[in-house]
């Protein structure tokens, strides 16, 4: 299993989803998170699944599956889960654990308390989410 604890707060601002976030913004994130590891194999959201938490990963990586067909392979500074726990809906995908992995884990009301007190934040997260609406945009219509 990997092994020592990550510096939470160094980490966390080399992740793209919250390089805009002052460090006292990354401080609230890491107070926020949890580290936990999990081995190979293991199913870290499964389509269809109400979303409880979101994750971002450390070490090791992922493989993202929608209805059993491979779309992504996630690794270090990836974040999984996030989409769930804005509107409250279904998992999007299936994201399994390609390897033994470290990640770190927001559960719902932190994650939500962490949208209305770290604007940064929330910017990236509707920064993020206009992008995949053109990426499903540009697949849809050209």
């Amino acid at each position: 299993m990997p092994g020592k604890r990550v510096d939470t707060l160094d980490y966390l601002a080399k992740v793209p989803l919250f390089s805009a976030c002052s460090k006292r913004d990354l401080d609230r994130i890491s107070k926020a998170s949890d580290q936990i590891t999990v081995p190979a194999g293991q199913i870290l959201v499964d389509q269809g699944d109400a979303g409880r938490d979101c994750y971002v990963v450390v070490e090791g990586t992922a493989t993202v599956r929608r209805n059993g067909r491979k779309i992504a392979t996630l690794g270090p500074g990836s974040v999984i889960g996030e989409l769930s726990l804005l509107d409250h809906g279904p998992r999007t995908a299936t994201v399994l654990a390609d390897t033994d992995m470290v990640l770190l884990v927001i559960d719902q009301r932190h994650f939500a308390g962490l949208i209305d007190t770290v604007p940064a934040l929330a910017h990236k997260l509707l920064a993020y989410l206009a992008a995949r609406v053109r990426d499903f945009d540009r697949q849809a219509y050209g």
